[in-house]
C-alpha cells in the first residue's frame, strides 16, 4: 500500500466528514449484480470498520453474503482497494469498538453533517451492522 493510501486510511477524530467518506463495491446478496454504495469507514485501535446508525442494511446482506468487496477511497488518495469483510459478532468487542464509533461521531466538526443525533451506545450494540475490514 503506498503512503497516499495509507494517509487516507489513517483517519482519527478530527478527520472530516469528506475524509472518512468512501465507496464500497459490493455483490448482492439476492441477486449477484453489483452495488455500489457511499459510506463512511472508522478506525479503531488502528483497524478499520464500517457501519451505519442502528437499522438493517442491504450493504450488510450483500457483505455477509460475500465478503470480498472494493473499498474505493475518494478524498485525499484515490484507490480502488481490494478488501474482505467480518462481521464483529462478540458483544464486548461491539461495545468497545462502537464506544470508539460514538465518541468520534459526538466530535462537534461532524454534527453538522448527521441527519439524526447520535443514538446511545447499547442502540449501535443491538442494532448496527459492523463489518471488520481487512485490504489484500
Amino acid at each position: 500500500m503506498d503512503h497516499a493510501v495509507r494517509r487516507s486510511l489513517a483517519i482519527t477524530t478530527t478527520s472530516s466528514a469528506s475524509a472518512r467518506t468512501v465507496d464500497i463495491s459490493t455483490t448482492g446478496a439476492r441477486t449477484g449484480r453489483a452495488r455500489r454504495i457511499e459510506i463512511w469507514f472508522y478506525r479503531v485501535d488502528g483497524e478499520i470498520y464500517l457501519t451505519t446508525h442502528p437499522a438493517r442494511r442491504s450493504w450488510y446482506a450483500n457483505l455477509l453474503a460475500n465478503p470480498e468487496f472494493t473499498f474505493h477511497l475518494k478524498n485525499g488518495a484515490r484507490a480502488d482497494l481490494a478488501a474482505t469483510a467480518e462481521p464483529v459478532l462478540d458483544t464486548d468487542k461491539r461495545r468497545h469498538i462502537f464506544l470508539a464509533i460514538v465518541d468520534d461521531l459526538n466530535q462537534p466538526l461532524h454534527r453538522g453533517y448527521l441527519s439524526q443525533p447520535v443514538q446511545p451506545v447499547a442502540n449501535w450494540v443491538s442494532g448496527s451492522p459492523l463489518m471488520h475490514v481487512t485490504f489484500h
